[in-house]
């Protein structure tokens, strides 16, 4: 029974090797033991050089040789590990998502899941639709933009691969970095989080030696390398809070009482859809609403309000005491 066992475990192992084994990049060893511990699998190096020598000679994986630590990845024409069999849920799922995504991520990122959302399309086109909800369904919904849709910029995919591979393993990573006004810095950087904002991914870092929080668009990056050194998160950087905070709405995380009027018309939705929980409508008529929630205080909000032009007035601001 424990012989049973013993090649089981080694089996999920092997399989979760090749299925971290990246294609633009090399993993080195030290890395693959890492990911394999924090599964619950004890590997030592040599034990994956071995275990990489083997599967080096039966897939299309090649080894890097050339320089210390050794480092492995897919050959360019490889495929990889290809994608188990779906059902017709599964088809459906993956076919929205594709649409969903089709404005959000950069066109290279997407196309790295392709093979994923192609196998989706050729069994949903397999179903016969009489027999089959799922096809009949994909015509049935759509996400509709609530802005102007824009294009995403470019992110170089290597540079994504370096990005997610430290954010994943809590290692600092180098980067070239140029801003908006076209200033051009190299910096070590604590990734935090990896954020997307409409068509725009972000990464929220530390800068070394400094504790304010910073968002660098990853469109911007000329190069990143992930380093050997490993961090210890901030133990008072909570994602979901610092989201809810405003934080990507160009805000400081100050609360405020927000107090407005606005018309009716453009006002209404604001019935159906609150600014907050606490949102209270303090007065109603048939020419306007006079309106007071609880937000947090940001760039975005001004922008909002902005939008509605005369339609909004007597507007106040009042803080919020934390």
């Amino acid at each position: 029974m424990r012989q049973r066992t013993d090649t089981l475990d080694t089996t999920i192992a092997y399989i979760e090797i090749l299925r971290i084994i990246p294609k633009t990049r090399y993993i080195s060893a030290q890395d693959i033991a890492e990911h394999l511990k924090h599964l619950g699998f004890e590997r030592d190096i040599r034990s994956i050089q071995r275990i990489m020598n083997k599967l080096c000679e039966h897939f299309e994986i090649e080894c890097n040789m050339q320089s210390k630590p050794y480092g492995y990845r897919w050959k360019a024409y490889a495929k990889g590990l290809e994608v188990p069999i779906l059902n017709a849920k599964e088809s459906l799922m993956l076919n929205l998502a594709e649409k969903q995504l089709k404005y959000l991520l950069p066109a290279n990122i997407l196309k790295s899941l392709e093979p994923i959302f192609y196998q989706a399309r050729i069994k949903l086109q397999a179903f016969d639709a009489s027999n089959h909800a799922e096809q009949e369904w994909v015509n049935k919904v759509v996400v509709a933009p609530t802005s102007q849709v824009l294009l995403p910029a470019k992110v170089d995919e290597t540079i994504l691969d370096e990005v997610s591979a430290a954010l994943f393993a809590n290692r600092w990573l180098d980067v070239a970095y140029r801003n908006q006004t076209g200033v051009s810095l190299c910096k070590r950087v604590m990734p935090l989080a990896l954020v997307q904002q409409g068509p725009t991914l972000y990464l929220v870092v530390q800068f070394e030696g400094y504790e304010d929080i910073r968002h660098l668009a990853l469109h911007r990056f000329l190069s990143a390398t992930m380093t050997h050194f490993s961090f210890e998160r901030p133990a008072d950087f909570n994602l979901q809070h610092y989201q809810s905070e405003g934080r990507f709405g160009f805000g400081t995380g100050k609360k405020i009482t927000l107090r407005f009027k606005i018309g009716h018309t453009s006002g209404f939705h604001l019935t159906e859809t609150p600014l907050s929980t606490d949102q209270q409508i303090l007065e109603a008529s048939q020419e306007h609403y006079h309106i007071q929630a609880t937000v947090y205080d940001s760039e975005m909000l001004d922008w909002w309000l902005a939008k509605f032009g005369d339609d909004v007035w007597e507007l106040e601001k009042i803080p919020v005491d934390q």
